[in-house]
Protein backbone atom coordinates (compact mmCIF):
# COMPACT_ATOMS: atom_id res chain seq x y z
CA UNK A 1 0.00 0.00 0.00
CA UNK A 2 1.58 3.54 -1.24
CA UNK A 3 1.50 6.14 1.35
CA UNK A 4 -1.36 8.11 -0.45
CA UNK A 5 -3.70 4.78 -0.15
CA UNK A 6 -2.74 4.70 3.56
CA UNK A 7 -3.55 8.20 4.18
CA UNK A 8 -6.93 7.43 2.19
CA UNK A 9 -7.32 4.52 4.24
CA UNK A 10 -7.47 6.47 7.42
CA UNK A 11 -9.61 9.31 6.58
CA UNK A 12 -12.31 6.50 5.59
CA UNK A 13 -11.98 5.11 9.04
CA UNK A 14 -12.54 8.05 10.31
CA UNK A 15 -15.74 9.35 8.20
CA UNK A 16 -16.84 5.35 8.78
CA UNK A 17 -16.73 5.29 12.17
CA UNK A 18 -19.26 7.95 12.54
CA UNK A 19 -21.55 6.95 10.03
CA UNK A 20 -21.43 3.55 11.34
CA UNK A 21 -22.87 4.79 14.66
CA UNK A 22 -25.87 6.41 12.85
CA UNK A 23 -26.85 3.77 10.52
CA UNK A 24 -29.22 2.20 12.73
CA UNK A 25 -30.87 5.01 14.33
CA UNK A 26 -31.17 6.79 10.47
CA UNK A 27 -33.98 3.91 9.84
CA UNK A 28 -36.21 5.42 12.84
CA UNK A 29 -36.10 9.21 12.34
CA UNK A 30 -39.26 9.84 13.84
CA UNK A 31 -38.98 11.16 17.61
CA UNK A 32 -40.06 9.47 20.51
CA UNK A 33 -42.17 11.20 23.45
CA UNK A 34 -41.58 9.34 26.73
CA UNK A 35 -44.62 7.81 28.24
CA UNK A 36 -45.99 6.74 31.00
CA UNK A 37 -48.72 4.05 31.81
CA UNK A 38 -52.43 5.19 32.56
CA UNK A 39 -53.30 4.90 36.34
CA UNK A 40 -56.30 6.72 36.48
CA UNK A 41 -58.68 3.43 37.59
CA UNK A 42 -55.80 0.91 38.70
CA UNK A 43 -55.76 2.03 42.31
CA UNK A 44 -59.78 1.80 42.70
CA UNK A 45 -59.79 4.81 44.92
CA UNK A 46 -63.31 7.28 44.91
CA UNK A 47 -62.15 10.41 43.32
CA UNK A 48 -63.63 12.14 46.36
CA UNK A 49 -61.57 10.43 48.59
CA UNK A 50 -58.53 11.35 46.67
CA UNK A 51 -57.72 14.75 47.74
CA UNK A 52 -57.73 13.38 51.70
CA UNK A 53 -55.02 10.34 50.23
CA UNK A 54 -53.20 13.39 48.29
CA UNK A 55 -52.61 15.53 51.53
CA UNK A 56 -51.50 12.74 53.54
CA UNK A 57 -47.64 12.46 51.47
CA UNK A 58 -45.93 14.12 48.50
CA UNK A 59 -46.70 17.63 47.44
CA UNK A 60 -49.31 18.70 48.83
CA UNK A 61 -48.66 17.66 52.42
CA UNK A 62 -45.06 19.05 52.27
CA UNK A 63 -46.61 22.06 51.17
CA UNK A 64 -48.06 21.89 54.83
CA UNK A 65 -44.62 20.53 56.64
CA UNK A 66 -42.70 23.24 58.27
CA UNK A 67 -38.95 22.56 57.69
CA UNK A 68 -37.21 21.47 60.39
CA UNK A 69 -33.89 22.97 59.96
CA UNK A 70 -32.14 21.90 63.50
CA UNK A 71 -29.21 24.04 64.19
CA UNK A 72 -25.74 24.28 62.87
CA UNK A 73 -21.77 23.47 63.74
CA UNK A 74 -22.10 26.44 65.58
CA UNK A 75 -24.80 25.62 68.08
CA UNK A 76 -27.37 27.93 66.80
CA UNK A 77 -30.76 27.73 65.04
CA UNK A 78 -29.90 26.66 61.54
CA UNK A 79 -30.84 29.96 58.73
CA UNK A 80 -32.24 28.72 55.62
CA UNK A 81 -32.36 30.29 52.10
CA UNK A 82 -34.12 29.19 49.04
CA UNK A 83 -32.76 29.70 45.68
CA UNK A 84 -33.88 28.80 42.30
CA UNK A 85 -31.94 26.15 39.48
CA UNK A 86 -31.42 29.35 37.30
CA UNK A 87 -29.93 31.18 39.89
CA UNK A 88 -27.65 28.65 40.70
CA UNK A 89 -26.90 28.24 36.68
CA UNK A 90 -25.56 31.92 36.69
CA UNK A 91 -23.48 31.94 39.76
CA UNK A 92 -21.99 28.36 38.42
CA UNK A 93 -21.08 29.71 34.94
CA UNK A 94 -19.33 32.91 36.60
CA UNK A 95 -17.67 32.07 39.38
CA UNK A 96 -16.76 28.57 39.78
CA UNK A 97 -13.38 27.77 40.45
CA UNK A 98 -12.83 25.30 37.98
CA UNK A 99 -14.57 27.13 35.04
CA UNK A 100 -12.29 29.97 36.57
CA UNK A 101 -8.87 27.77 36.09
CA UNK A 102 -10.15 26.79 32.80
CA UNK A 103 -10.73 29.87 31.47
CA UNK A 104 -7.13 30.39 31.69
CA UNK A 105 -6.41 27.57 29.37
CA UNK A 106 -7.11 29.65 26.11
CA UNK A 107 -5.17 32.60 27.21
CA UNK A 108 -2.41 30.44 27.90
CA UNK A 109 -2.61 29.01 24.66
CA UNK A 110 -3.33 32.09 22.39
CA UNK A 111 0.31 33.52 23.95
CA UNK A 112 1.95 29.92 22.53
CA UNK A 113 0.39 30.58 19.43
CA UNK A 114 1.87 34.41 19.44
CA UNK A 115 4.87 33.08 20.32
CA UNK A 116 4.75 29.91 17.52
CA UNK A 117 4.24 32.94 14.88
CA UNK A 118 6.93 34.76 16.21
CA UNK A 119 9.67 32.67 14.45
CA UNK A 120 8.81 34.43 11.23
CA UNK A 121 8.89 38.30 12.56
CA UNK A 122 11.88 40.53 11.66
CA UNK A 123 15.08 40.61 13.68
CA UNK A 124 17.43 43.58 13.85
CA UNK A 125 21.06 42.38 14.50
CA UNK A 126 24.02 44.71 14.58
CA UNK A 127 27.15 45.17 16.62
CA UNK A 128 30.19 47.79 16.78
CA UNK A 129 34.16 47.04 17.21
CA UNK A 130 37.44 49.17 17.55
CA UNK A 131 40.79 47.40 16.56
CA UNK A 132 44.23 48.75 17.61
CA UNK A 133 46.62 46.86 15.27
CA UNK A 134 50.85 47.07 16.58
CA UNK A 135 51.94 43.96 15.59
CA UNK A 136 55.87 42.73 13.81
CA UNK A 137 56.10 42.18 10.55
CA UNK A 138 58.47 40.75 8.50
CA UNK A 139 60.99 42.63 6.39
CA UNK A 140 60.15 42.62 2.92
CA UNK A 141 62.32 43.33 -0.73
CA UNK A 142 60.60 46.78 -0.90
CA UNK A 143 60.50 47.71 2.62
CA UNK A 144 62.40 50.78 3.60
CA UNK A 145 65.62 50.38 4.84
CA UNK A 146 66.19 50.88 8.47
CA UNK A 147 62.53 51.09 8.89
CA UNK A 148 60.58 50.22 12.37
CA UNK A 149 58.93 46.97 10.24
CA UNK A 150 55.55 46.67 11.77
CA UNK A 151 52.01 47.21 10.66
CA UNK A 152 50.21 49.68 12.73
CA UNK A 153 46.58 50.82 12.12
CA UNK A 154 43.32 51.76 13.58
CA UNK A 155 39.75 50.79 12.44
CA UNK A 156 36.38 51.24 13.32
CA UNK A 157 33.75 49.42 11.66
CA UNK A 158 29.80 48.33 12.33
CA UNK A 159 27.23 46.11 11.09
CA UNK A 160 23.68 46.48 11.04
CA UNK A 161 20.94 44.33 9.36
CA UNK A 162 17.71 42.30 9.56
CA UNK A 163 17.17 38.91 9.11
CA UNK A 164 13.94 36.91 8.90
CA UNK A 165 12.66 33.61 8.54
CA UNK A 166 10.41 32.39 5.67
CA UNK A 167 7.43 30.28 5.27
CA UNK A 168 9.43 28.64 2.52
CA UNK A 169 11.75 27.74 5.38
CA UNK A 170 14.63 29.96 4.20
CA UNK A 171 16.26 33.17 5.70
CA UNK A 172 16.81 35.99 3.78
CA UNK A 173 19.26 38.96 5.54
CA UNK A 174 20.12 42.38 4.66
CA UNK A 175 23.42 43.67 5.94
CA UNK A 176 24.48 46.88 5.89
CA UNK A 177 28.58 47.27 7.06
CA UNK A 178 30.52 50.63 7.31
CA UNK A 179 34.20 50.75 8.92
CA UNK A 180 37.09 53.57 8.52
CA UNK A 181 40.33 52.68 8.29
CA UNK A 182 43.76 54.59 8.79
CA UNK A 183 46.95 52.66 8.06
CA UNK A 184 50.44 54.68 9.13
CA UNK A 185 52.52 51.07 9.11
CA UNK A 186 56.30 52.60 8.43
CA UNK A 187 57.08 52.02 5.36
CA UNK A 188 53.83 51.67 3.71
CA UNK A 189 51.69 53.72 1.53
CA UNK A 190 48.08 53.21 1.75
CA UNK A 191 45.68 55.38 -0.93
CA UNK A 192 43.41 56.33 0.55
CA UNK A 193 44.06 57.05 4.31
CA UNK A 194 42.11 57.05 6.03
CA UNK A 195 39.81 54.77 3.96
CA UNK A 196 35.80 54.84 4.50
CA UNK A 197 34.50 51.73 3.12
CA UNK A 198 30.83 50.94 3.27
CA UNK A 199 29.04 47.36 1.91
CA UNK A 200 25.66 45.94 1.08
CA UNK A 201 24.69 42.46 1.72
CA UNK A 202 21.57 40.96 0.53
CA UNK A 203 21.63 37.30 1.67
CA UNK A 204 19.40 33.98 1.16
CA UNK A 205 19.63 30.84 2.39
CA UNK A 206 17.27 27.93 1.55
CA UNK A 207 17.40 24.19 2.08
CA UNK A 208 16.23 22.14 -0.88
CA UNK A 209 14.91 19.01 0.78
CA UNK A 210 14.93 18.70 4.35
CA UNK A 211 13.46 21.77 5.91
CA UNK A 212 11.27 22.89 2.81
CA UNK A 213 7.93 24.05 2.31
CA UNK A 214 5.19 26.06 4.40
CA UNK A 215 4.05 22.55 6.15
CA UNK A 216 7.20 21.68 8.06
CA UNK A 217 8.03 25.93 8.89
CA UNK A 218 4.51 26.22 9.86
CA UNK A 219 3.88 22.80 11.47
CA UNK A 220 4.96 24.67 15.31
CA UNK A 221 2.13 27.27 14.89
CA UNK A 222 -0.35 24.90 13.49
CA UNK A 223 0.49 22.53 16.42
CA UNK A 224 0.30 25.52 18.69
CA UNK A 225 -3.59 27.46 17.47
CA UNK A 226 -4.40 23.54 17.89
CA UNK A 227 -3.76 24.15 21.27
CA UNK A 228 -5.81 26.67 21.42
CA UNK A 229 -9.05 25.20 19.77
CA UNK A 230 -8.36 21.98 22.62
CA UNK A 231 -8.39 24.98 24.97
CA UNK A 232 -11.24 26.43 24.03
CA UNK A 233 -12.95 23.02 23.52
CA UNK A 234 -11.72 22.20 27.14
CA UNK A 235 -12.56 25.13 28.68
CA UNK A 236 -16.66 24.08 27.34
CA UNK A 237 -15.92 20.49 28.65
CA UNK A 238 -15.42 22.17 32.12
CA UNK A 239 -18.43 24.57 31.81
CA UNK A 240 -20.63 21.51 30.66
CA UNK A 241 -19.41 19.42 33.23
CA UNK A 242 -19.79 22.08 35.85
CA UNK A 243 -23.12 22.90 35.11
CA UNK A 244 -24.25 19.56 34.75
CA UNK A 245 -23.18 19.26 37.96
CA UNK A 246 -24.63 22.18 39.02
CA UNK A 247 -28.14 20.69 38.06
CA UNK A 248 -27.41 17.41 39.15
CA UNK A 249 -26.32 18.50 42.82
CA UNK A 250 -29.47 20.76 42.64
CA UNK A 251 -32.27 18.41 42.18
CA UNK A 252 -29.91 16.09 45.15
CA UNK A 253 -30.50 18.99 47.28
CA UNK A 254 -34.49 18.75 46.33
CA UNK A 255 -34.44 15.50 47.14
CA UNK A 256 -32.58 15.90 50.66
CA UNK A 257 -34.51 18.57 51.73
CA UNK A 258 -38.15 16.76 50.66
CA UNK A 259 -36.40 13.46 53.05
CA UNK A 260 -36.16 16.01 55.75
CA UNK A 261 -40.08 16.89 55.34
CA UNK A 262 -40.77 13.17 54.92
CA UNK A 263 -39.17 12.11 58.00
CA UNK A 264 -40.29 14.93 59.86
CA UNK A 265 -43.97 14.00 59.01
CA UNK A 266 -43.39 10.27 59.67
CA UNK A 267 -41.55 11.50 63.18
CA UNK A 268 -44.70 13.83 63.92
CA UNK A 269 -47.39 10.35 63.08
CA UNK A 270 -45.27 8.27 65.31
CA UNK A 271 -45.35 10.22 68.15
CA UNK A 272 -48.93 10.92 67.84
CA UNK A 273 -49.65 7.07 68.47
CA UNK A 274 -47.19 6.80 70.75
CA UNK A 275 -48.82 9.04 73.09
CA UNK A 276 -52.09 7.71 72.37
CA UNK A 277 -50.70 4.26 73.87
CA UNK A 278 -49.54 6.22 76.81
CA UNK A 279 -53.22 7.27 77.36
CA UNK A 280 -53.76 3.92 77.20
CA UNK A 281 -51.48 2.38 79.81
CA UNK A 282 -54.12 2.19 82.74
CA UNK A 283 -56.16 0.19 80.27
CA UNK A 284 -54.61 -2.24 78.23
CA UNK A 285 -51.66 -1.38 77.31
CA UNK A 286 -48.60 -2.64 79.13
CA UNK A 287 -44.69 -1.46 79.25
CA UNK A 288 -43.39 -3.80 76.59
CA UNK A 289 -45.74 -2.20 74.06
CA UNK A 290 -45.04 1.42 75.13
CA UNK A 291 -41.20 0.85 74.94
CA UNK A 292 -41.67 -0.38 71.28
CA UNK A 293 -43.14 2.45 70.42
CA UNK A 294 -40.67 5.11 71.95
CA UNK A 295 -37.89 2.62 70.25
CA UNK A 296 -39.64 3.33 67.17
CA UNK A 297 -40.10 7.10 67.50
CA UNK A 298 -36.65 7.42 68.75
CA UNK A 299 -35.32 5.32 65.62
CA UNK A 300 -37.30 8.10 63.57
CA UNK A 301 -35.97 10.93 65.13
CA UNK A 302 -32.14 9.56 64.41
CA UNK A 303 -33.65 9.51 60.80
CA UNK A 304 -34.89 13.09 60.94
CA UNK A 305 -30.79 14.04 62.30
CA UNK A 306 -29.12 12.13 59.93
CA UNK A 307 -31.48 13.81 57.18
CA UNK A 308 -30.67 17.25 58.37
CA UNK A 309 -27.58 16.59 58.38
CA UNK A 310 -27.40 15.40 54.55
CA UNK A 311 -29.45 18.50 53.91
CA UNK A 312 -26.43 20.44 54.89
CA UNK A 313 -23.96 18.34 53.06
CA UNK A 314 -26.08 18.85 49.64
CA UNK A 315 -26.22 22.54 50.76
CA UNK A 316 -22.50 23.19 50.98
CA UNK A 317 -21.89 21.20 47.96
CA UNK A 318 -24.11 23.47 46.06
CA UNK A 319 -22.50 26.68 47.81
CA UNK A 320 -18.91 24.97 47.07
CA UNK A 321 -20.01 24.86 43.00
CA UNK A 322 -21.57 28.31 42.68
CA UNK A 323 -19.13 29.97 44.73
CA UNK A 324 -20.68 33.03 45.22
CA UNK A 325 -19.06 35.76 47.41
CA UNK A 326 -22.12 36.27 49.59
CA UNK A 327 -22.43 32.89 50.12
CA UNK A 328 -19.14 30.76 51.02
CA UNK A 329 -19.01 27.72 51.51
CA UNK A 330 -18.33 28.76 54.84
CA UNK A 331 -21.60 30.13 56.43
CA UNK A 332 -23.70 28.20 58.21
CA UNK A 333 -26.99 29.15 55.89
CA UNK A 334 -28.76 26.17 54.56
CA UNK A 335 -29.33 26.29 50.58
CA UNK A 336 -32.95 25.02 49.66
CA UNK A 337 -34.46 24.43 46.47
CA UNK A 338 -36.89 27.15 45.49
CA UNK A 339 -38.06 25.42 42.00
CA UNK A 340 -40.63 22.19 41.80
CA UNK A 341 -38.81 19.14 40.11
CA UNK A 342 -40.29 19.05 36.52
CA UNK A 343 -42.30 15.92 35.51
CA UNK A 344 -43.74 16.78 32.11
CA UNK A 345 -42.98 14.19 29.42
CA UNK A 346 -39.79 14.99 26.68
CA UNK A 347 -39.99 14.57 22.74
CA UNK A 348 -36.53 12.91 21.41
CA UNK A 349 -34.87 11.61 18.23
CA UNK A 350 -31.97 9.02 18.62
CA UNK A 351 -30.78 10.15 15.59
CA UNK A 352 -30.66 13.66 16.00
CA UNK A 353 -29.31 13.32 20.14
CA UNK A 354 -26.58 11.42 18.27
CA UNK A 355 -25.82 13.41 15.69
CA UNK A 356 -25.56 16.22 18.03
CA UNK A 357 -23.34 14.87 20.13
CA UNK A 358 -20.89 13.76 17.41
CA UNK A 359 -20.68 17.29 15.84
CA UNK A 360 -20.68 19.58 19.68
CA UNK A 361 -19.12 17.05 21.79
CA UNK A 362 -15.91 19.01 23.08
CA UNK A 363 -14.23 15.07 23.77
CA UNK A 364 -14.92 14.26 19.81
CA UNK A 365 -13.77 18.11 18.59
CA UNK A 366 -10.11 17.26 21.18
CA UNK A 367 -10.34 13.36 19.31
CA UNK A 368 -10.47 15.30 15.81
CA UNK A 369 -7.33 17.80 16.20
CA UNK A 370 -5.45 15.06 18.34
CA UNK A 371 -5.54 13.20 14.72
CA UNK A 372 -4.48 16.74 12.92
CA UNK A 373 -1.43 16.75 15.36
CA UNK A 374 -0.63 13.65 14.75
CA UNK A 375 -0.66 14.12 10.90
CA UNK A 376 0.98 17.35 11.12
CA UNK A 377 3.98 15.44 13.35
CA UNK A 378 4.06 13.14 10.57
CA UNK A 379 4.56 15.10 7.52
CA UNK A 380 7.43 16.66 9.27
CA UNK A 381 8.98 13.79 10.12
CA UNK A 382 8.46 12.72 6.64
CA UNK A 383 10.59 15.62 5.37
CA UNK A 384 13.24 14.51 8.03
CA UNK A 385 14.05 11.58 6.36
CA UNK A 386 15.14 13.58 3.13
CA UNK A 387 19.33 14.50 2.84
CA UNK A 388 20.29 18.14 4.26
CA UNK A 389 20.68 19.89 0.63
CA UNK A 390 20.77 23.94 1.24
CA UNK A 391 21.52 26.86 -1.37
CA UNK A 392 22.87 30.31 -0.11
CA UNK A 393 22.55 32.97 -3.03
CA UNK A 394 24.51 36.45 -2.24
CA UNK A 395 25.04 39.71 -3.35
CA UNK A 396 27.38 42.40 -2.32
CA UNK A 397 28.04 46.02 -3.06
CA UNK A 398 30.56 47.60 -1.61
CA UNK A 399 32.87 50.66 -2.32
CA UNK A 400 35.87 52.59 -1.13
CA UNK A 401 36.71 56.36 -0.39
CA UNK A 402 38.75 59.07 1.84
CA UNK A 403 35.00 60.83 2.20
CA UNK A 404 31.95 58.69 3.34
CA UNK A 405 29.62 60.93 1.03
CA UNK A 406 31.41 59.83 -1.90
CA UNK A 407 31.70 56.49 -0.51
CA UNK A 408 28.19 56.16 0.02
CA UNK A 409 27.16 57.94 -3.13
CA UNK A 410 28.60 55.12 -6.03
CA UNK A 411 28.22 51.74 -3.66
CA UNK A 412 25.49 51.17 -6.37
CA UNK A 413 27.32 52.27 -9.48
CA UNK A 414 27.63 48.23 -9.99
CA UNK A 415 32.05 48.55 -10.06
CA UNK A 416 32.49 46.45 -6.95
CA UNK A 417 29.77 43.73 -6.74
CA UNK A 418 30.25 40.33 -5.28
CA UNK A 419 27.95 37.49 -5.74
CA UNK A 420 28.00 33.96 -4.29
CA UNK A 421 26.46 30.78 -5.37
CA UNK A 422 27.19 28.30 -3.06
CA UNK A 423 25.56 24.51 -2.16
CA UNK A 424 26.11 22.49 0.46
CA UNK A 425 24.66 18.71 0.88
CA UNK A 426 24.48 16.26 3.94
CA UNK A 427 23.43 12.71 3.80
CA UNK A 428 23.41 10.31 6.81
CA UNK A 429 24.54 6.97 5.75
CA UNK A 430 21.34 4.71 6.84
CA UNK A 431 19.59 7.58 7.71
CA UNK A 432 17.90 4.93 10.74
CA UNK A 433 17.00 7.94 12.93
CA UNK A 434 14.62 9.72 10.49
CA UNK A 435 13.27 6.38 9.39
CA UNK A 436 12.53 5.59 13.27
CA UNK A 437 11.01 9.11 14.02
CA UNK A 438 8.78 8.98 11.01
CA UNK A 439 7.16 5.01 11.64
CA UNK A 440 6.69 6.36 15.49
CA UNK A 441 5.15 9.42 14.70
CA UNK A 442 2.49 7.03 11.92
CA UNK A 443 2.06 4.85 14.65
CA UNK A 444 0.75 7.57 16.50
CA UNK A 445 -1.29 9.02 13.91
CA UNK A 446 -3.09 5.05 13.87
CA UNK A 447 -3.27 5.44 17.82
CA UNK A 448 -4.67 9.03 17.41
CA UNK A 449 -7.22 7.54 14.91
CA UNK A 450 -8.31 4.52 17.29
CA UNK A 451 -8.96 6.44 20.22
CA UNK A 452 -11.09 8.95 18.15
CA UNK A 453 -12.99 5.92 17.58
CA UNK A 454 -12.74 4.87 21.16
CA UNK A 455 -14.41 8.52 22.37
CA UNK A 456 -17.17 8.36 19.18
CA UNK A 457 -17.97 4.84 21.33
CA UNK A 458 -18.23 6.08 24.77
CA UNK A 459 -19.90 9.48 23.40
CA UNK A 460 -22.87 7.44 21.98
CA UNK A 461 -22.56 4.96 24.86
CA UNK A 462 -23.63 7.47 26.90
CA UNK A 463 -26.11 9.15 24.53
CA UNK A 464 -28.07 6.16 24.72
CA UNK A 465 -27.65 5.66 28.20
CA UNK A 466 -29.17 9.06 28.91
CA UNK A 467 -32.09 8.53 27.02
CA UNK A 468 -32.29 4.95 28.67
CA UNK A 469 -32.32 6.82 31.76
CA UNK A 470 -34.86 9.65 30.71
CA UNK A 471 -37.28 6.78 29.66
CA UNK A 472 -36.90 4.91 32.26
CA UNK A 473 -37.41 7.41 35.16
CA UNK A 474 -39.89 9.24 33.81
CA UNK A 475 -42.09 5.85 33.81
CA UNK A 476 -41.02 5.44 37.27
CA UNK A 477 -42.17 8.48 38.03
CA UNK A 478 -46.23 7.20 37.62
CA UNK A 479 -45.53 3.59 39.13
CA UNK A 480 -44.14 5.34 42.30
CA UNK A 481 -46.75 8.05 42.80
CA UNK A 482 -49.67 4.92 42.26
CA UNK A 483 -47.56 3.40 45.18
CA UNK A 484 -47.57 5.97 47.31
CA UNK A 485 -50.91 6.43 46.71
CA UNK A 486 -52.00 2.92 47.77
CA UNK A 487 -50.03 3.21 50.77
CA UNK A 488 -51.32 6.28 51.82
CA UNK A 489 -55.31 5.10 51.60
CA UNK A 490 -54.25 1.65 53.55
CA UNK A 491 -53.08 3.77 56.41
CA UNK A 492 -55.90 6.42 55.79
CA UNK A 493 -58.07 3.20 56.43
CA UNK A 494 -56.16 1.82 59.12
CA UNK A 495 -56.16 5.10 60.88
CA UNK A 496 -60.17 5.50 60.69
CA UNK A 497 -60.54 1.72 62.04
CA UNK A 498 -58.33 2.37 65.00
CA UNK A 499 -60.52 5.64 65.71
CA UNK A 500 -63.52 3.80 65.08
CA UNK A 501 -62.80 0.71 67.38
CA UNK A 502 -60.72 2.84 69.53
CA UNK A 503 -58.44 -0.09 70.93
CA UNK A 504 -54.88 -0.27 70.30
CA UNK A 505 -53.66 -4.07 70.30
CA UNK A 506 -49.74 -5.05 69.92
CA UNK A 507 -50.75 -6.20 66.33
CA UNK A 508 -52.94 -2.96 65.31
CA UNK A 509 -50.22 -0.52 66.97
CA UNK A 510 -47.32 -2.64 65.06
CA UNK A 511 -49.18 -2.42 62.11
CA UNK A 512 -49.93 1.41 62.01
CA UNK A 513 -45.80 2.03 62.46
CA UNK A 514 -45.33 -0.49 59.53
CA UNK A 515 -47.61 1.42 57.56
CA UNK A 516 -46.86 4.49 58.22
CA UNK A 517 -43.39 3.93 57.74
CA UNK A 518 -44.14 1.72 54.06
CA UNK A 519 -45.89 4.82 53.14
CA UNK A 520 -42.42 7.28 53.93
CA UNK A 521 -40.56 4.78 52.01
CA UNK A 522 -43.08 5.15 49.08
CA UNK A 523 -43.02 9.14 49.07
CA UNK A 524 -39.45 9.00 49.06
CA UNK A 525 -38.90 6.28 46.38
CA UNK A 526 -41.58 8.93 44.15
CA UNK A 527 -39.19 12.00 45.52
CA UNK A 528 -36.13 9.75 44.29
CA UNK A 529 -37.81 8.85 40.94
CA UNK A 530 -38.81 12.58 39.94
CA UNK A 531 -35.48 14.17 40.82
CA UNK A 532 -33.48 10.89 38.84
CA UNK A 533 -35.83 11.84 35.80
CA UNK A 534 -34.67 15.65 36.37
CA UNK A 535 -31.08 14.37 36.73
CA UNK A 536 -31.36 12.23 33.33
CA UNK A 537 -32.79 14.98 31.56
CA UNK A 538 -29.37 17.03 32.78
CA UNK A 539 -27.07 14.65 31.82
CA UNK A 540 -28.62 13.90 28.83
CA UNK A 541 -28.08 17.59 27.59
CA UNK A 542 -24.65 17.33 28.60
CA UNK A 543 -24.16 13.75 26.77
CA UNK A 544 -25.41 15.51 23.88
CA UNK A 545 -23.06 18.89 24.34
CA UNK A 546 -26.14 21.16 24.60
CA UNK A 547 -25.96 22.14 28.13
CA UNK A 548 -25.16 25.50 27.67
CA UNK A 549 -27.80 26.34 25.13
CA UNK A 550 -30.12 24.33 27.04
CA UNK A 551 -29.40 26.81 29.50
CA UNK A 552 -28.80 29.91 27.88
CA UNK A 553 -25.30 31.02 28.58
CA UNK A 554 -23.24 32.63 26.18
CA UNK A 555 -20.00 31.23 25.11
CA UNK A 556 -17.36 33.16 24.87
CA UNK A 557 -13.83 32.63 24.53
CA UNK A 558 -11.83 35.08 26.87
CA UNK A 559 -8.36 36.88 25.40
CA UNK A 560 -5.15 37.07 27.09
CA UNK A 561 -5.64 40.81 27.25
CA UNK A 562 -8.83 39.91 28.71
CA UNK A 563 -7.48 37.87 31.31
CA UNK A 564 -4.54 40.51 31.93
CA UNK A 565 -6.82 43.25 32.74
CA UNK A 566 -9.27 41.86 34.41
CA UNK A 567 -7.37 39.15 36.74
CA UNK A 568 -10.06 36.87 36.75
CA UNK A 569 -9.09 34.32 39.14
CA UNK A 570 -8.05 37.03 41.86
CA UNK A 571 -11.65 38.06 42.09
CA UNK A 572 -13.67 37.16 44.64
CA UNK A 573 -16.48 37.68 42.47
CA UNK A 574 -16.81 37.19 38.50
CA UNK A 575 -20.26 39.14 38.19
CA UNK A 576 -17.99 40.76 34.77
CA UNK A 577 -17.25 37.12 33.48
CA UNK A 578 -16.81 36.35 30.19
CA UNK A 579 -19.37 33.29 30.58
CA UNK A 580 -22.52 35.54 31.09
CA UNK A 581 -25.54 33.17 31.31
CA UNK A 582 -28.87 34.80 30.49
CA UNK A 583 -32.01 34.62 32.75
CA UNK A 584 -32.75 30.62 33.16
CA UNK A 585 -36.57 29.90 34.28
CA UNK A 586 -37.36 26.11 35.67
CA UNK A 587 -39.49 25.29 32.88
CA UNK A 588 -36.23 25.73 30.32
CA UNK A 589 -34.67 23.16 32.08
CA UNK A 590 -37.13 20.30 30.72
CA UNK A 591 -38.60 21.20 27.48
CA UNK A 592 -41.13 19.32 25.62
CA UNK A 593 -39.40 19.71 22.36
CA UNK A 594 -36.88 17.23 21.48
CA UNK A 595 -33.91 17.70 23.00
CA UNK A 596 -31.47 17.30 19.77
CA UNK A 597 -32.80 20.72 19.24
CA UNK A 598 -32.44 22.06 22.74
CA UNK A 599 -33.93 25.73 23.59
Amino acid sequence: MTQGDHEEALRRSVIEAAQRELAEARKFPRPIVTEQLPSSDRLGIAPDIMPEVDRMAGPTANANTTLPAGSDLLGQPARVIALDLGTCVRAAAANNLAVQFARLGPAIAEAQVVAAEAAFDWTAFGNFQYNNTDSPRAASTFSVPNANNADQSQRFAGTAGVRRTLMSGGRLTVQHEASWTDVYSPGIISTPNAAEQVSFTVQFDQPLLRGFGSEVSQAEIRIARNAERTSVQNLRRDLIRTLTDTERSYWQLLQAHRDVLILQRLLERGEKVRDQLRERAKIDANQAQIADAIARVERRRADVFRAQTQLRIASDRIKTLINDPELPVGSEIVVIPADFALESPVKFSVLESLSSAIRLRPEIQTSILSIDDASIRQVVADNAKLPDLNLRLQADWANLDNDIQYAYGSVFNQRFVDYLVAIAVEVPIGNRRAEADFSRRRMERLQSVLAYRNTLQQVVGEVKSALDRVSLNYRLISQTRDSRLAAAEVLRVLVIENEIRRGLTVESLDLQFNREESLASAEREEVAAVVDYNIALAELFSAMGTTLERNKVQFVVPSAGDVLWRDLPMQAAAHDAVLTPQPAVASQVAPTSAPSAAP
